[in-house]
């Protein structure tokens, strides 16, 4: 589904169709739809592809005058055992002299909250600052989902002093794993918007450089508390075992 968005007395509208200077939002694309981008819009197939591609790490790229620039966002699941899985899936932000585009093969929580306006002053227009303000949103969702690990996990705790059930070593296991994909996309975010600090790819404007500087922070502060909570879940997986593998009386 291709959708076209502009900045308008203070929010964002949908349009009907593309002008200079829109987002234009793309999830799920049919095959039709994708050479709609590359024949129409004359995207880089090899970005289009990239940022259909769920396996696609972090990184940023210029080919002659389109920025691709693909980062990974947080998402949560329950499965039909009620265990909650945390993991990452990368959207693709492709930056054109007239248009900014959003790839993903499937919707996220950040694009959703875009086309909502959640994010406030999303204004296409300004492709650099619409970028590190989508940026800084998904650096605030990992600290959200962060946290939402940490109560989990310090709930199973409580229960680790009652009684060892195997749906709750589950989640415990989940909520190791999702911390995994956590910290890997984390990092290879960190890398990207390095990258974009730097300067060599996305024009910067002194007016961006605070924004920036918070997405790093935020990034930063992500990846540190990954960390934290990984080494906490690593001690309670340590307990769990040693509990199931007591000798019973």
């Amino acid at each position: 589904m291709i959708k076209y968005y502009v900045y308008e007395n203070g929010s964002l509208r949908e349009t009907e169709q593309s002008e200079p200077g829109c987002w234009i939002s793309v999830v799920q694309p049919t095959p039709q739809e994708v050479r709609e981008l590359v024949e129409t819009y004359g995207l880089d197939s090899g970005f289009v592809k990239s940022s259909l591609d769920e396996e696609e790490s972090s990184r940023i790229e210029r080919e002659d005058d389109q920025t691709l620039v693909i980062i990974d966002t947080p998402v949560s699941s329950v499965d039909d055992d009620q265990t909650k899985n945390f993991y990452t899936q990368p959207v693709g932000i492709i930056i054109t002299d007239d248009y900014v585009f959003t790839i993903s093969i499937k919707e996220t929580q950040i694009i959703t909250e875009a086309m909502q306006g959640t994010i406030r002053n999303l204004r296409p227009s300004f492709k650099t600052r619409f970028v590190l303000q989508l940026l800084l949103r998904i650096a605030a969702l990992f600290l959200t989902h962060l946290k939402q690990i940490d109560k989990i996990s310090s709930a199973a705790e409580q229960q680790l002093h009652d009684a060892m059930k195997n749906e709750l070593l589950m989640q415990l296991l989940a909520l190791e794993k999702s911390l995994v994909y956590f910290s890997t996309s984390l990092k290879a975010n960190e890398a990207t918007i390095e990258k974009i600090f730097r300067g060599r790819v996305i024009k910067l404007y002194d007016e961006d450089q605070d924004l920036l500087e918070d997405v790093l922070i935020e990034m930063k502060q992500a990846i540190e508390m990954s960390s934290i909570y990984t080494g906490i879940l690593s001690s309670m997986m340590a307990v769990s075992y040693t509990h199931l593998t007591l000798p019973t009386t």
